[in-house]
């Protein structure tokens, strides 16, 4: 392990969704799904790293696809999706949304990355 951690003080998904339930209204239980699916790579990178794959601008709009565009309450109420999508990303990134450029921007080539790969000037275009 690299010795980093979500610690505490990093919000559980149930904790994401009762703040959702304070900010839009409803009950937690129905925001669940939506949190729950941002922190699922948590099973598969249990440090805060698992965030690089989910928590960005693409993954609000990924999570809009899975679940459309609005969430419907008990109530009635209509909930953009992507609002709690960024609800979820800003509490967990500290108030900011990062773009997959910030994720992986600086991430290094590794041979194994462009196995197979041809250039862009080999391609079967006109």
């Amino acid at each position: 392990m690299s010795g980093l951690r979500d610690t505490a003080a990093v919000a559980h998904p149930y904790h994401h969704a009762v703040s959702s339930s304070k900010k839009f209204g409803g009950q937690p239980e129905e925001f669940l799904p939506i949190h729950a699916w941002f922190d699922q790579t948590k099973a598969h990178l249990p440090d805060v790293r698992h965030r690089a794959v989910l928590h960005s601008s693409l993954g609000i709009f990924l999570c809009e696809q899975v679940f459309g565009p609005t969430l419907e309450l008990s109530t009635g109420k209509r909930i953009p999706v992507r609002l709690i999508g960024e609800q979820h990303v800003m509490e967990d990134m500290g108030g900011v949304i990062p773009t997959v450029q910030d994720w992986l921007g600086e991430l290094p080539l590794r041979p194994w990355m462009v196995r197979g790969a041809r250039d862009l000037s080999e391609g079967d275009g006109p």
